[in-house]
Order: C-alpha cells, then structure tokens, then sequence
C-alpha cells in the first residue's frame, strides 16, 4: 500500500479550470479549512478547497503534533473525530515502529480515553487526506491575487476570487481559513495587526507587557553589547535599539514565530542537525553569554510523540523563537513572507548547529543535543525540515463582535457560542531590548489560565454586514490580541471552521447574509453534530 499515499496526494491537488462556481469557496486548506470542507461537502454543497500555503493540513501537519487544548472535553464535532482517528491509527501495535507501544510514556494518549492527541505529522497528514477522500473534497493548491484585482464585490457581497494562476472562483459563501486572514482583508474587512492598547477594551494583558513578561525570560544578567559594557560599540544581534514602549500601550508588533521540530534520538532514522548556508557563529553571541552568564533555563521544549520523535518548541531566554523578525508577516507580500520565513529557517538550524557544535556551549548541553537530529521518515520534501513557519498570530478581524481579556475570565458570557475556548492567555514574547539596569530583556510573554472554558461567539466569526455578508472568518477571528492568544488552538480552529460551514450551509438554503441567520437553528444543527457549546457540558 505504499503507493496510496502518492495516488491521494495527486488526487488531492487537481487543478482548477479557468472559471470555476461552487455554492462555497473554503480559502486556506489547513486543518481548519479541511475540516470545513469536508462538514460542506457532506452536507451537498459543492466546495472549493484552495491550499495557499501548499501544504495540506497547515501546523497540524507541519510537526505542531502536541495538541494544545486546555480541556480536552471542549473539543467536539468533525475536530474530535479527526483525534480519534488518530487514536485508532494508534491502537494498532503494528504503527508503533521505533518503539513498543508499551514504552510510550508522553501524553495524550491516556487510558480510557478515544482520542489521541500527540501523533506524528505524517500520520496527520494520511488522516487528513483520508478523510477529504471519504467526502470527496478535492485539494486545489493555489494563492489569493492579493493585488486590488484579487476580488470582486457586488455591494457588501464578495462575488469572486482570482489566484494568481488567473483562475476565477465564484461562490455564493466564502470561508477565510488563512492563519493570516489574507482574504478577509482583500475583501475590506477590518481588522487588526499587532496588540491592542489595554485601553482599548478595558483588558490588563494587552499591550506592551515588561512586568508580566516573567517567562522564558534572561534569569541572569546578560551584556547586550558588542564590546561589553560598551554602548558605542553597538548592540549583539537580536538586541533591538530603543526601548520596549509604554507598558500597556498598543502596537503594531507581532508575538513571535518558530517551526515545531519533529525530532528524534533513534540513530537510524535521525539525520543530524543541518548547517545553515552563511553560518555566523555571531548571530548566536547572546546565546553563548547567556551561558557564561549561568543561564540554566532549557532551550527547547521537547514533547514526546509515538515512535520517539518530539514536537519541540520554544523555551528559554535564547530558543527558536525568532523575536522581532516577523513583525511584517501579516501584511508582507508573498515574497516577503518567503524570506521570513527562509530567515527563521536559518535562524533555528543554526541555533541547533550551535547547541550540538560550538565550544563555548556547555559541554552537557553538546551531548544532549548531538544525540538529537531530525526525523528521516518525516518532510521528506523539505529536507526533513517542517515546511510551515508557526504563525502564531497574522491579522485579527474587528467583526460583529470582539472576543476579549472579559470573555476568557467569563466576566463577559457569549449568548451565541459556536465553540468553547478553554487553554490560557497565551503570547510569545515580541521583542527583546535593553532595559533600565543595561542587561538584556525579553517584552511581551504572558500566560494567565483560563477559570474554566468559554463560549466563542459566533459574532467573532463575522465581518461587520456592512463590509461583507457573505465571508466567514474562523481562523483569524475577532479577537483581541491577548484573548486569541487562548483561542489560536488548532482544534479551536478546527472546532470554529465546522461551525462556519454550518452557518455558510443555512446562509445557502435561505438565501440569507451570514449575519442574519437565526442563531437558534446554527445551534441546534452544531449540537446534532456533537458540537460542545456549553461549559459544563449539556449535550443534546
């Protein structure tokens, strides 16, 4: 059966013709956009599934295989199914191939329990496609023309999209399923990049944080210059010039971005760590002072998936965390995007090359990490490197309503939830400086739990009537900076874009904008199909 997955993987990418119409247009095949598809189709709808990113599954697939949830029984709907999937794929002794399944001892897989919620990316991927197949949903890879001829209008509806190739899709229904919210914003919705003033809806987590800013921070002092104690002589790289700004104060800067690394320690399935092009041992001089410094905090955080790999993210003072270098990705064209992107790359492997390599590295910290090494049987196609930057936050749409600080503490309660949000406030840190004392700070990490999970109103999901009634938004959501920080969960996102299709199929069968069906009928078609709603759970 070795042959299955090319035979899906061609299926799956059809090309489009020159003008295609179809009841619904699902822009971004992540796992959001999937699952939308696949709710559409099985309900009849005839869907377009474009793949701007040209990697079917988005972070789900792209080695982000530690699923974050906050509580597992929030999650329902086509989403929860996709896990159980997994599940099964994995109570099979014969998919266990670097290990017994015995020996797993990493989380998500718990007894009793019929989900999984820890899974290597390829395994994803097949379960992706599998399901896609089942509903007949075909892939098409393709990018919005975000130039001003990129759409057409007719009033406040969006009638067309064009992708660069010059294919026009028309639909009746659009879904923006981007982690950037590319279409929304070429539709003319509004929306917001970066983090909101505190003032702006009353929060005490948004903006400029310096004081909550206790996390995967420098434990002990660190000189940001490049001859120490010597400002004239100019700042290590990654050290911004100027200060953080005023605490609580808004801005247009980004939480951070890095690639989840799927690892492992078996030798022979491990490739070792890749040496960047142009290789500067300089660009890691504030990671190597940091360990002068006896700086002890771990540097990455590896999580154990089946079969001895990891999804290994950010941790520490100096990780894979690029800080301040992405602060363009949400409006950067695709050319700017692609060298972000291809600047994190270099940034991480070479961050790992030193880890294993470098001398000035604590000589505990080369063994552990020269044992460590990337995964042969996974991303073949990127070199065994994750094809997809974690975009943790692009564009937010200021829809019908925002999901604020006042809703993840329940203060505020949603009277139309279309799914529930339970992991903490949780930003990466945004930029790095010099701060008051002339040591080295990180600005900008947060994480407050959540009391319990909450209601996501299905105004979050919608542009105001006035600027587009017929596009749905459950990726890039309308939120506040620091509330989508609980909410931007792969199954969230999942969660929300099966809500989306349900609203987008009754928004097809009367002939109404998205914003003027009755919230009574999406709920009880989202509690026929196992949708949670409520907290405790009330299911129907």
């Amino acid at each position: 059966m070795n042959w299955l997955p090319g035979v899906l993987a061609w299926f799956l990418c059809l090309p489009l013709a020159a003008q295609v119409q179809v009841d619904v247009c699902v822009y971004g095949a992540n796992a959001a956009g999937c699952i939308a598809a696949i709710d559409l189709a099985q309900r009849g709808r005839t869907v377009a599934l474009l793949d701007a990113d040209g990697h079917l599954g988005g972070l789900t697939t792209s080695g982000l295989g530690a699923t974050d949830v906050g509580n597992k029984d929030a999650i329902g709907g086509l989403a929860r199914a996709f896990y159980r999937r997994l599940r099964r794929h994995y109570d099979r002794d014969e998919n266990w191939t670097r290990q017994r399944r015995s020996e797993f001892r990493g989380r998500g897989h718990e007894a009793g329990e019929d989900v999984a919620w820890t899974f290597e990316p390829s395994v994803a991927m097949a379960t992706l496609r599998a399901m896609l197949d089942e509903a007949k949903v075909a892939v098409t890879v393709a990018r919005l023309d975000r130039s001003p001829a990129g759409v057409g209008r007719d009033g406040a509806r969006l009638s067309w999209l064009k992708t660069e190739s010059g294919v026009t899709v028309t639909a009746r229904v659009f879904l923006d399923c981007s982690y950037e919210g590319d279409l929304m914003a070429a539709a003319g919705c509004s929306y917001h990049v970066g983090r909101e003033a505190n003032a702006v809806y009353g929060e005490t987590l948004n903006g400029v944080q310096t004081k909550n800013a206790r996390f995967h921070q420098f434990a002990k002092a660190v000189d940001p210059y490049v001859v120490p104690g010597d400002s004239k002589s100019g700042l290590i790289f990654g050290v911004q010039a100027g200060g953080p700004g005023e605490e609580g104060a808004g801005d247009h800067k980004v939480q951070a971005f890095c690639y989840r690394l799927c690892a492992t320690d078996v030798v022979d399935n491990r490739v070792p760590w890749p040496k960047p092009d142009g290789y500067d041992v300089r660009t890691y001089e504030l990671l190597l002072r940091a360990f002068a410094a006896g700086d002890t905090l771990p540097l990455w955080h590896p999580v154990e998936m089946p079969n001895r790999k990891t999804d290994s993210n950010n941790h520490g003072s100096v990780s894979t965390d690029f800080l301040g270098a992405n602060w363009r990705w949400p409006e950067g064209s695709y050319v700017e995007r692609a060298a972000i992107a291809a600047a994190h790359r270099r940034w991480q492997q070479g961050l790992f090359w030193t880890l294993a390599n470098e001398q000035r590295v604590p000589a505990k910290v080369r063994t552990e990490f020269s044992r460590w090494g990337l995964c042969q049987d996974e991303f073949v196609d990127s070199g065994h490197w994750p094809p997809l930057l974690y975009v943790r936050e692009g564009r937010r749409l200021v829809g019908e309503l925002v999901v604020t600080e006042h809703h993840c503490m329940g203060r505020e309660v949603a009277a139309d939830p279309v799914g529930m949000g339970a992991y903490a406030m949780d930003s990466h840190n945004v930029q790095r400086y010099v701060g008051p004392d002339g040591t080295v700070r990180n600005e900008g990490d947060v994480q407050v739990k959540v009391p319990q999970p909450y209601g996501i109103s299905l105004r979050a999901l919608l542009p105001k009537a006035r600027e587009c009634d017929n596009l749905l938004v459950p990726v890039a959501v309308s939120a506040s900076h620091i509330a989508y920080g609980s909410i931007r969960m792969e199954p969230v996102f999942m969660v929300l874009a099966q809500s989306a299709a349900v609203v987008a199929d009754l928004a097809l069968a009367g002939d109404l904008a998205v914003q003027s069906v009755g919230y009574e009928t999406v709920r009880d078609r989202l509690l026929a199909a196992g949708q949670v709603l409520t907290w405790p759970v009330r299911r129907k």
